[in-house]
C-alpha cells in the first residue's frame, strides 16, 4: 500500500503527444536560425504546425490512433485555456479568445494540411510566410522552416501509428536540416 505513493504514474498517451509537441516547438533553433518571432504568437504558431503535422499523419489510420490525436488537440485547447485565465483574462472574455484560438488552428489546418498531402511547397511557403512570419513578401525565412514542416511530415509517415502512440516521434533536428535552401518538395 505505501509503496503505491512513491510509484510513479504514467502519463497518457495523448500528455505524453503533447508534451513532444510542445518541447520541438520550443527548441530554440526555430527562434535563431528559423527567425521564427519569439513571442507568445510565434511559439503558438510552432505549436500549431507541430499539431498539425500530428493530425495530418493520424488520417486514415485506426480509431484509436485518430481519438488519441484528437485528445492530443483537446488537451491543447485545455491547456490554452488555462494559459489565458493565468494570464488574468476574465472569465467573460475567455471563451471569445479560445474561438479566435480555434478559428487559428482550423484556418491553418487548412492552409498546411493539403500543402503537406500535395506536397506543394510554394502552398506551405506562402502561408507560414503568411501566418509565422505575419505576411513578409520575401520568402528568406518561410522556405527553410516549410523545409523542416515537409521533414517533419515525412518522418512521421514513415513509422508505424503504433510507434508515434508509444512516443517514439522521430522529429527532425531542425539544424540538421540545409536552412539555406529552400524547399525542395516532389
Amino acid at each position: 500500500m505505501i509503496f503505491s505513493l512513491f510509484s510513479r504514474r504514467r502519463e497518457p498517451v495523448f500528455q505524453r503527444l503533447y508534451g513532444e509537441i510542445v518541447s520541438q516547438a520550443r527548441l530554440p533553433v526555430f527562434y535563431r536560425q528559423y527567425r521564427v518571432p519569439d513571442t507568445v504568437e510565434g511559439r503558438f504558431e510552432m505549436i500549431l504546425i507541430h499539431l498539425i503535422v500530428l493530425f495530418k499523419r493520424c488520417e486514415g489510420e485506426s480509431r484509436e490512433t485518430l481519438a488519441e490525436a484528437q485528445k492530443v488537440l483537446d488537451h491543447f485547447f485545455m491547456e490554452m485555456d488555462k494559459s489565458i485565465r493565468e494570464m488574468g483574462v476574465g472569465d467573460v472574455t475567455v471563451p471569445k479568445k479560445m474561438r479566435k484560438l480555434g478559428e487559428a488552428y482550423a484556418g491553418r489546418a487548412a492552409a498546411y494540411g493539403p500543402a503537406l498531402a500535395a506536397g506543394d511547397a510554394g502552398q506551405l511557403v506562402q502561408a507560414l510566410a503568411r501566418n509565422v512570419y505575419h505576411g513578409i513578401d520575401d520568402n528568406s525565412a518561410a522556405a527553410p522552416l516549410a523545409t523542416y514542416v515537409f521533414s517533419a511530415y515525412d518522418a512521421l509517415k514513415a513509422v508505424p501509428a503504433g510507434d508515434i502512440l508509444a512516443n517514439r516521434i522521430p522529429w527532425p533536428v531542425p539544424a540538421n536540416l540545409d536552412a539555406g535552401e529552400g524547399v525542395s518538395q516532389s
